[in-house]
């Protein structure tokens, strides 16, 4: 016999209420995605899981694991997806411009980095990023303590680095993660992890729920993983919350993110808005407050180009989806103007 299941527990909040209309009670059900397929999503309701297929409606729209649906009781069909209170998306790979869903209406983001050849700041800042463009907040899991010398020197390092994020320093198979990450797994609650591949994101989803993830360890010669979780997927956790597992990423492209750099970078962000003029490089123009700080010693030039480099990133990458967007409408007017005239021309033949 399925458990029947609280919205409240399932991460429902006033801010999902607020889309329920008075006239939609008994017309429409909410289910939340726990699963996207190519034809197909997994979603889990009060009553239990309820498989929908993939409709134009939610393709339309784009659907993601943690998705809030209403499902039209009269036809058992997806009627619509809710307003997310956050969103997790990246840039497609190849030359795709469409955005690339993550995970929506996350709570806490997990960043996932262990104590080896993979931390890397200049890939954390990225995930940084992205966690405070979507306004979730951000906590770095350092793993594999275990199999580090000075796991300390890590998180001194990740502390100093990264502005106002918690550090957690954790073996992942020891049964203490549980407790150490519970402050942000509780009843409602939804957590997503992000990180390369064979840091022990599989490992840390199994201690908190019992989605038993395939789980591999990292080749001893780079550091770098296998991928093991293939597909994102929600799982409960021990606690009542709600846990993300999303497969290893190498390479986040950043799209749509320049505020949620600049709260990253907020030290340069700030400093570059006392620059004398409102369009420097920070290079050699006269009056650049970021390079006297560099000079004062009070800020490193490298973070410099890192925040740099992400501007640029994310600034090419928008405007190249925004392009694609608008050749996309100007190609659609040019078909309904071309199928015009034939039906047009076709008129005058008969």
């Amino acid at each position: 016999m399925t458990a029947i299941i609280s919205l409240p527990d399932m991460g429902w909040t006033p801010f999902f209420q607020s889309q329920f209309d008075a006239d939609e009670y008994g017309e429409l059900t909410p289910v939340r995605v726990n699963e996207v397929h190519r034809n197909a999503v997994e979603t889990i309701s009060q009553t239990g899981p309820r498989r929908l297929p993939m409709t134009g409606t939610l393709i339309d729209h784009g659907v993601a694991v943690g998705d809030w649906i209403f499902i039209d009781n009269a036809t058992g069909l997806p009627a619509r997806v809710l307003d997310r209170k956050s969103l997790l998306k990246r840039r497609a790979a190849g030359d795709d411009p469409a955005p690339q869903l993550i995970a929506a209406n996350v709570d806490t983001l997990f960043i996932v980095s262990s104590c080896n050849a993979d931390f890397n700041i200049a890939r954390l800042e990225r995930y940084l990023a992205l966690a405070r463009q979507a306004e979730i907040e951000p906590v770095l899991i350092l793993t594999k303590a275990d199999l580090c010398d000075d796991p300390g020197k890590y998180q001194h390092e990740a502390l100093a680095a990264l502005q106002d994020v918690q550090v957690k320093t954790v073996i992942s198979k020891d049964p203490t993660v549980v407790e150490q990450l519970a402050p942000w797994c509780s009843n409602g609650q939804t957590v997503a992890l992000l990180g390369s591949s064979g840091v022990g994101k599989s490992t840390i989803i199994n201690m908190l729920s019992d989605a038993n993830a395939l789980t591999q360890d990292i080749r001893k010669d780079d550091s770098k993983g296998r991928h093991t979780t293939t597909r994102r997927s929600m799982h409960r956790t021990k606690s009542g919350g709600w846990v993300i597992d999303t497969p290893g990423m190498r390479s986040l492209r950043m799209t749509d993110v320049a505020e949620g750099v600049d709260i990253v970078f907020s030290d340069v962000a700030e400093l570059a808005m006392q620059c004398r003029f409102n369009d420097c490089a920070h290079d050699t123009e006269p009056g650049c407050a970021i390079q006297a700080a560099i000079a004062a010693g009070d800020l490193d030039s490298a973070r410099l180009m890192r925040w740099q480099k992400l501007l640029r990133e994310d600034e090419r990458h928008t405007e190249t989806i925004a392009q694609s967007q608008t050749r996309a409408k100007a190609l659609s007017q040019k078909i309904a103007t071309s199928k015009a005239r034939l039906r047009s021309k076709k008129g005058n033949f008969y």
